[in-house]
């Protein structure tokens, strides 16, 4: 069993517009995150059809490696996604149900980097998040959501 902690909430208002850290935000079902860009169907991807723009997670542990491994320094809120976590196994929580605070999330496509995430941020991000890209997922149970929350599975 593991238990991991939120370390930081990143909303963007607007398609391609910066993100913003937040102290907390509210996960409402089949929308996403108050105050996000996907929330009001307003993402880059928002028109196509698939699953898992509610909430984007991503460990911290990547960033970490990415630095590590490849020498690039990655801000939380250039990696595009809302959440950011600690002690959290993301790509094992594949069609997973886990809580983030007062939310039930679970996890339904791997959240891989794409050239649109390198083009908003640097060469090299695509490789440096390769299978450590973080996870997308679709709110089960609205609640609030704050910075330092425990994360683990739902029960």
């Amino acid at each position: 069993m593991w238990k991991g902690e939120l370390l930081g909430i990143f909303l963007a208002p607007t398609k391609g517009g910066p993100l913003s850290p937040a102290a907390e935000a509210r996960a409402v079902v089949g929308r996403g995150l108050q105050g996000d860009r996907y929330f009001d169907k307003q993402g880059t991807f928002s028109a196509k059809p698939g699953v898992g723009r509610e909430v984007t997670l991503l460990e911290v542990e990547a960033l970490e490696a990415a630095r590590r491994d490849y020498g690039l320094e990655l801000a939380p809120e250039e990696t595009r996604r809302n959440l950011l976590t600690r002690g959290v196994p993301l790509n094992h929580l594949f069609g997973r149900t886990f809580r983030v605070g007062e939310a039930i999330l679970r996890g339904v496509k791997l959240c891989e980097p794409c050239d649109h995430l390198e083009g908003l941020t640097r060469p090299g991000v695509k490789k440096a998040l390769v299978h450590r890209g973080g996870l997308r997922t679709e709110v089960v149970r609205d609640g609030l959501i704050r910075v330092g929350d425990v994360i683990e599975e739902a029960r």
